[in-house]
């Protein structure tokens, strides 16, 4: 099963600016338009439009409040440390930044205990110790459905690691590099890539490799996969930074930002429309100090419901 209709989400308690993460996150922004108060108020803000906007679309979310301490700025965007899976799997991951290492919060691991069911849990962490990094489904898109995990090679996604991960969960491996205008690694694979059912969103810009670039589309082909090609202005807005949910009657639902669904040319949109409900959410601030959207701020839920 490639979408759930149940997802989990992270109030932010003190979201801003990670200058660790800004280290290889070349879409995060400094610029000093607001306090500290006030990215936290506007987060908060943006945070809670899109909850109601999500659910008022019947897709279940559950919403778990961040601690005040420590500090966690990043933890919004619970995708990169847990991720969930239909055979009862938890899998926790290792982290890049120090800061960020403390989202990985039990409070949060027991309140999904108590309501769904985990056969298993798969800890990564550990290797954080060694300087090895695999930040989730930030660092992989899974196609779920067809068990190939796709991944852009950067300081972030180690690829033994990310070959680990997929040995442990039976999948096959799709790794290759991407690229910046910089010529620098993509910091997360999920900003240049979106895995639908039936489509996939996909920056070829950044993908300079030949044999990188055939061996993607022959997945997206022999798995039916409509590709919607995306430039590197709209990457820059988030456009790949998606995610294809479903909703209580099964109706395919794609969440993205604002910004990213006003970067879409009509074509592009055509294409969507005839495969996906489209739902945005204004998430400027977010964006602009956090460096992630829409699809970053969702963790999906797998696992079957006690």
């Amino acid at each position: 099963m490639q979408l759930t209709n149940h997802i989990l989400m992270i109030r932010p308690a003190s979201f801003g600016y990670n200058s660790e993460t800004a280290k290889n996150n070349a879409f995060q922004k400094k610029k000093k338009r607001l306090g500290s108060s006030d990215i936290q108020k506007r987060a908060i803000i943006e945070f809670d439009n899109a909850v109601k906007k999500i659910k008022k679309a019947k897709i279940k979310v559950i919403v778990a409040t961040d601690s005040k301490k420590p500090k966690k700025p990043d933890a919004i965007f619970p995708n990169n440390w847990l991720s969930t899976h239909q055979d009862g799997v938890l899998v926790t991951y290792p982290m890049f930044s120090n800061k960020r290492r403390a989202e990985r919060d039990p409070a949060i691991l027991k309140k999904l205990e108590k309501k769904f069911v985990i056969q298993k849990e798969i800890k990564f962490e550990a290797f954080e110790n060694a300087g090895l990094f695999l930040e989730g489904t930030g660092s992989m898109v899974l196609d779920r459905e067809n068990k190939i995990a796709y991944a852009c090679q950067c300081e972030r996604t180690d690829p033994d690691l990310f070959k680990q991960f997929c040995t442990s969960m039976g999948y096959k491996s799709c790794l290759f590099k991407a690229v910046d205008k910089a010529n620098k690694p993509i910091y997360h694979t999920n900003v240049m890539l979106s895995v639908g059912v039936d489509f996939v969103m996909i920056c070829w810009d950044t993908i300079k490799g030949k044999k990188d670039r055939k061996r993607l589309k022959k997945h997206f082909k022999k798995t039916g996969k409509r590709v919607v090609e995306i430039s590197y202005k709209q990457m820059l807005s988030f456009a790949c930074n998606s995610i294809q949910l479903k909703n209580k009657k099964g109706k395919r639902i794609l969440l993205m930002s604002s910004a990213a669904f006003s970067s879409l040319k009509k074509k592009q949109l055509r294409i969507l429309k005839a495969k996906t409900r489209i739902l945005h959410c204004p998430i400027e601030v977010i964006e602009h100090y956090g460096g992630g959207s829409l699809r970053c701020m969702v963790a999906e839920i797998f696992l079957a419901e006690k």
